[in-house]
Formats: structure tokens, sequence, C-alpha cells
């Protein structure tokens, strides 16, 4: 060994949890915006190697906690500007919520670590064993998984992840948390070149080439397919308004006004073309719909759909994030729903998408008379909690086609954005990702791009500071539009593709390719091997 490597192997015999909270933290830079995802694939080597040198379990699941500290801090950083625009809170709450959901988040890391020891052989050569590497990364794909809907789910970044924009391909087959297993396995083929298993090394990375070969000419081939069936088709235009109104203004009622004139300069017409206009998240403050207390209009519904329709051409569709207000049968508001409505250009309302997945803490408060009790409260301004609506739907626009709707946070859950029974001709994601920082809109952006790959399907996301984007149906980026920066983009919906696997089976395929991983550990295990 080197005198680096002897160093190394010192300081992890001292520390081995402090160098699991270093490696994790070093994991998190494969993620948007800084895409150093090989140094992603060390670190979760690194900490492979040092999971395995553990003398028993729970010292494996002590490091596999601070490895998941460590990833998730570093990760999550853009949670904590979130608390900067919430005056009942003070700002240093922020990186207090960051490091609290840290530590609960890194028990899927613990698990996966301690599943992964026991799955060892015992002996001088478990470092490169395979029914360890192969155990680590079906543990991975199933704790993510777990992740992703234990206490409603948070799915934020998968491992998987780090794969957009270039490697994302077999994500049609087997799903992001695949994707996940895929990343491990490909820092094992580290761990077995570094220990010269030569052999198992090649024979590991040479496996991954094929498959994603595979998934390259399956790519190659549906393309044609679309492409052939595309022709004579009309493609469904679009105009993404992108309004640049930070989360300072956003709720400021001296700048409504204001915020309402960006908007319209982006959305006037330019031709007499019908379109469809897309607008963000809790585009407009009024309420569009009749029927609540006075007190809560500002303008009645009639004019405030007025002034946008008179931005329309006859014949156009406008998407855009409203608000909703739930009443008892006394008239008095209970609730709220994050929606998506449909504005036709004759001032009628189509149908109406409710957001289904609600962030904790941010759109409600779990354990309200308890939390509120002691001072916190909901990130979005306003004490009347969000409802949830029933979920996934797909709106028939008519010429337009058919919309799938997920709401901001929603495309980040894999495998449980579109409905199924009534396939959609593309997603909408309008966000609002003002409050995230420098971080976070590029992570959501990665996230969507995953789950057009997975869908078959174009996303198209509308956000007020950007990052607005058209992607197409393999995760690519037709147009965007930058942060910070007003702008429109006119184009064309990009064709969908034909059903994918994981469109067809969803979670079942990654869950299945775990077991089939943590199948092939145990007969490695057995065999000595």
């Amino acid at each position: 060994m080197t005198a680096l490597s002897l160093r190394i192997a010192a300081f992890a015999d001292r520390r081995p949890k402090l160098l699991a909270l270093l490696l994790g933290a070093v994991s998190a830079t494969g993620f948007a915006p800084l895409h150093l995802w090989p140094l992603s694939l060390l670190a979760i080597a690194g900490w492979m190697a040092l999971v395995a040198r553990s003398s028993k379990g729970s010292r494996a699941l002590g490091i596999g906690w601070a490895f998941g500290v460590g990833h998730f801090v570093a990760g999550l950083n853009w949670i904590a500007t979130a608390f900067t625009y919430q005056a009942a809170m003070p700002a240093w709450l922020g990186w207090f919520a960051v490091v609290l959901l840290s530590l609960y988040l890194a028990v899927y890391p613990a698990l996966t670590a301690w599943g992964a020891w026991l799955a060892k052989p015992r002996g001088d050569t478990h470092f490169a064993a395979p029914s360890y590497l192969l155990a680590f990364g079906g543990l991975w794909i199933l704790t993510e998984w777990l992740r992703s809907w234990i206490f409603t789910g948070f799915a934020w970044n998968p491992m998987g992840v780090i794969t957009v924009p270039h490697a994302a391909m077999p994500a049609r087959w087997i799903g992001t948390y695949g994707m996940s297993g895929i990343v491990f396995l490909l820092a094992g083929v580290l761990i077995l070149a570094w220990f010269r298993r030569r052999v198992a090394a090649t024979a590991l990375f040479g496996s991954l080439l094929l498959f994603w070969g595979a998934a390259f000419v399956s790519q190659m081939g549906s393309s044609a397919d679309a492409a052939v069936r595309s022709k004579g088709i009309a493609r469904i235009p679009i105009t993404v308004v992108q309004p640049n109104v930070g989360q300072e203004d956003k709720w400021e009622g001296s700048k409504a006004d204001a915020n309402f004139a960006k908007l319209a300069r982006l959305t006037t017409q330019k031709d007499d073309r019908p379109r469809l206009i897309l607008w963000p998240e809790a585009a407009v403050p009024d309420y569009l719909e009749r029927g609540y207390p006075s007190v809560y209009y500002d303008r009645s519904p009639a004019e405030a759909r007025a002034r946008i329709v008179r931005l329309m051409n006859p014949n156009d569709i406008m998407l855009l994030g409203a608000l909703k207000l739930e009443l008892d049968k006394a008239g008095d508001v209970v609730g709220a729903r994050n929606a998506v409505m449909t504005l036709h250009a004759d001032g009628t309302l189509g149908p109406r998408y409710d957001k289904a997945h609600l962030v904790p803490y941010g759109e409600y408060l779990p354990m309200r008379p308890i939390l509120s009790a002691i001072g916190l409260s909901r990130l979005a301004p306003g004490d009347i909690d969000f409802w949830p609506g029933p979920g996934p739907r797909t709106l028939d626009l008519g010429a337009f086609g058919r919309a799938g709707l997920q709401i901001c946070y929603e495309i980040i859950f894999s495998g449980q954005v579109v409905d199924r029974d009534h396939r959609p001709d593309f997603i909408f994601n309008p966000s609002n990702d003002a409050w995230f920082g420098s971080w976070g809109p590029p992570q959501h952006l990665a996230q969507a791009r995953l789950r057009a790959v997975e869908e078959g399907l174009p996303v198209i996301r509308a956000t007020p500071t950007g990052i607005s984007a058209v992607i197409d149906a393999d995760g690519r980026i037709v147009e965007s539009l930058p942060m910070h920066k007003a702008g429109r983009i006119d184009t064309t919906v990009p064709p969908a593709r034909p059903l994918t696997l994981f469109a067809r089976f969803g979670n079942a395929l990654p869950v299945g390719f775990a077991l089939l991983l943590l199948a092939l550990a145990i007969a490695f295990r057995r065999s000595g091997r």
C-alpha cells in the first residue's frame, strides 16, 4: 500500500464516523448544480470499503448513518434558504431544519450499510466480495424506494439523478431507483479494480456497459418509431411564461399589479394562431371561482378572469396555478387547494387539477395543535392548511391534447406522476422554486428530466424565477430560461415516445431489480466467492 493509503486506513480506524460524514458530503457533489459525479462514485466506493472494515453490525449501522447525515445536509442545503422568506420564524431555524431532516433521512443509508455488512463474507477478501457489493446496490434501491413513501415520502435527490443527462437511458426500464443501484454497482467496479479483482471488475463493468448499450439501441429504435408515428400529427403550440417574480415580492399586496404586469407583458399575442399558455404555480393571487366570503376577494372573479382573457387569442387555452378555497357547511373557509386551472378565452373555467402530494411544513403543518403552540408555522404564507387532491390526473384540452399535471414538488416522485389509465401526451409541471436558493431549482429540473425518461413523455416546466424548460421524452432540454431572468418560450410540445417498460409497470421494476441483486448476493455468499 502507498503512504497515502496507509494514512487513510489509519484515519479510518481512528475516526470512521467522521470520515463517513465527510464522504457523505462529497457524495452529494454529483447532484446539480455541481455535477461532480466522479467524486460521488469515489465517495460511495470509499464508504462501502469503510463499512466493510467494521468489526460488528452496530458499527456499520453508525457509519452508514454518519454518511447519510453528511450526504443529506450537503445536498439539501437549499431548504435553509426557504426560511429566509418566512417572517414568522427565525432564518437560523432553516439550518436546524436541514440537520434535523438529515438525521432522519440518514436512517435509510444506515439500514443499507447494516444489511450489506451482514451479507459480506467473514475474511480478508470481504472488501471486494461480489456478495457484499451486490447487496449494497440492492439494499440502496430498496431503502431509497422506502424513503419515497414512508411518512408521505421525501424522494428528493435519489442517487440515480447523477446520471442525468448523459447516462439515464436505462431508467426507461428500471426507473430512477434502479439507476441508483447502477451507481452503486459502478462504485463496486472501482473497489474491485482497487483490490485487483480484475476479472470480477471487468465482468461487472462489461455487464453494465452491455445494459447501457441495449438501452441506447432500444432508445434509437423507439425514436424511429416515434418519428414515423408523429408524421402528419399537428404539434401542440405553447407559450411558457417566466415573469421573474421573486418570493419576496410574490405575496406582497402592494406589488400584485406590478407582478401581473410582468406576466401580461410576456403573454401578449404575437400573431393570431391558437396556443396553449402555461403560467407558473400560484401565478395569480386572485381567486378565480365564485362563492367565497367577500373578504377574500381583492377583485371579483369575473374581473380577475377578464384581465387574463385580454391577453389571449380567441382559441387560446391557459393552464395557470391558482388557489381554491374549501368551505364548511356554514360557509367558513376551512382549507385550500393548490390547483392548476384551465381558463378558456371566453372567460370560462375548464377542468382543474388539485395538488395531491403536499409539502409537509410547507403547505400544511403536521400535528398543528402541538407545533403551532410552540411557535412553528408552515413556510407558505397563511394560517389555513392545504388539502391534498386525489392523485395524478389527465386533463383533456381538446385540440391541445391531453395534459398530465404535477405541481412543483410532486414531480420528484418516481412512478407516481401519471394517470396510467389515461396516459397524457405531455406532463405540465408548474412550479415555484423562487425560495430554494441556487441549488434547489437545478436539482428539481434534473429530477423532472428523469420523469420524462421513465415515462417516455415530454415535461414542460413553468416557474416564476427559473428554471423553466421544455424537456423532450428522452430527458433532453429543448429550450429553457435561466434563473432570475424574465422571458417566454414559444415552441411546440415535443412528441411522446411509445409506452416505456417503466410506464407499464412502475416501481415494481426497480424493486424487482433490487431483489435480483440480493438473490445474486446470497448465491455468491453461499458459494464462498
